[in-house]
């Protein structure tokens, strides 16, 4: 970024180059792109997936019915058609057969998981359905949904200045090539009479 402090040097020296001054130039547009594109594209992807989480947030609040279970036992090989449908995460916590009354009132009885590390016959837990009173996971927390927007706009930013640092390098890169081509035809053209002015040879 030293190409960009020193555009107003470059003005009226001599020895500038044109390369020289578009370096400055992409250097001083990549500074500008870092300091005030780059946080707009990580705030403005914060806060449309934001938007878009906390409307699904309120959408899960609103098909999901909170309610209590009681144990009726350990979920076990009597149970194998349900621990099949359960995902790699929910069986991972422990499964019991559990009864609860659905939205309408009507008992439902099924094998779902808790959080609970033990949980025998009798014991009462949290858990969520759908209007139809079938069990779900529980919906999203707010706070949830807020964390997981603000990563979406770091990952955006971060990924917005990867890209402008990348053009930034690989035009300099391509500036340096030419400054080398030109030193290179020129030293083709003054190389073999170097030291020999004068000398009457």
């Amino acid at each position: 970024m030293r190409a960009a402090t020193g555009l107003w040097r470059w003005r009226h020296n001599p020895l500038r180059r044109t390369t020289d001054l578009v370096e400055a130039w992409v250097a001083l547009t990549a500074a500008l792109l870092l300091c005030l594109a780059v946080p707009a594209a990580g705030w403005v992807a914060g806060v449309s997936a934001n938007a878009s989480l906390q409307r699904s947030v309120r959408l899960q609040h609103e098909e999901r019915v909170a309610t209590v279970a009681q144990v009726v036992r350990t979920a076990t090989e009597r149970d194998p058609e349900r621990n099949a449908e359960l995902g790699e995460e929910q069986r991972l916590r422990p499964a019991v057969v559990a009864k609860w009354t659905a939205p309408d009132g009507t008992p439902r009885t099924g094998t779902v998981t808790t959080a609970r590390e033990h949980a025998d016959p009798g014991d009462a837990f949290p858990l969520w359905t759908d209007r139809s009173g079938r069990a779900v996971t529980p919906p999203m927390h707010p706070e949830t949904a807020r964390a997981h927007a603000l990563i979406a706009g770091l990952t955006v930013a971060l990924l917005a200045g990867f890209l402008v640092e990348t053009a930034r390098r690989l035009v300099v890169q391509r500036l340096v090539r030419r400054r080398y081509a030109r030193l290179d035809r020129a030293w083709a053209q003054v190389g073999p009479d170097w030291g020999r002015t004068g000398t009457g040879s």
